[in-house]
């Protein structure tokens, strides 16, 4: 289903906030890939609030940010439920595209060296030297329980359920899991990522 933002978002970010609400609680098994940002399940308050005002400002939006923001930290609940797993990718330039700033950065950065230890969370970063020959950077995309994918584009909201179109996600997924280190490797990169920002 392809749905505009403008659509989704006529009422302010709130409402888009809490439409997937229901669709993280009933989901057990997260795969999330993204390019260019921290994903959602990790952000930090003060990192997601420097998002949401920028899509407000760059959309025209009603300013309903602070509530938007409270519903998207109260998701993050399913981090902590033992009856859910997130499988994470990122590419490295997420962890330095800076959002809201240096100090907001930071912060959001120190807070993923912490998610990364929880029993939920498996995180893999692809080094910015991966070789690149099989797959490259593609959209940043949610797997829910390998049954719905959602992918965000610039004009709109995409949700996938075509079951030969899963199945591309999640053999995306994998392969882009191979280009990833982990553990100490993967602290490292953030690490670093923390130090650049001076």
């Amino acid at each position: 289903m392809y749905v505009e933002w403008r659509r989704m978002e006529r009422t302010g970010l709130r409402r888009a906030q809490e439409s997937v609400v229901p669709l993280w609680e009933r989901t057990r098994r997260f795969h999330i890939y993204s390019s260019w940002l921290i994903p959602g399940p990790v952000q930090t308050g003060p990192y997601i609030e420097a998002l949401l005002k920028s899509i407000r400002d760059r959309r025209q939006l009603t300013d309903d940010v602070e509530e938007a923001v409270r519903v998207r930290v109260a998701k993050q609940r399913v981090v902590h439920k033992g009856d859910h797993s997130f499988a994470i990718v990122l590419e490295e330039a997420a962890l330095r595209y800076r959002i809201g700033g240096p100090e907001i950065m930071a912060g959001q950065l120190g807070h993923l060296l912490t998610a990364a230890s929880f029993p939920s969370v498996s995180l893999g970063i692809i080094p910015l030297t991966a070789d690149r020959s099989h797959i490259w950077p593609v959209e940043g995309f949610f797997l829910y329980d390998a049954e719905v994918a959602n992918v965000e584009l610039v004009s709109a909201h995409l949700t996938v359920t075509q079951t030969h179109e899963i199945n591309l996600y999640a053999q995306t997924f994998a392969a882009l899991s191979k280009l990833a280190v982990y553990g100490a490797e993967a602290r490292e990169l953030i690490t670093s990522a923390i130090n650049s920002l001076g």
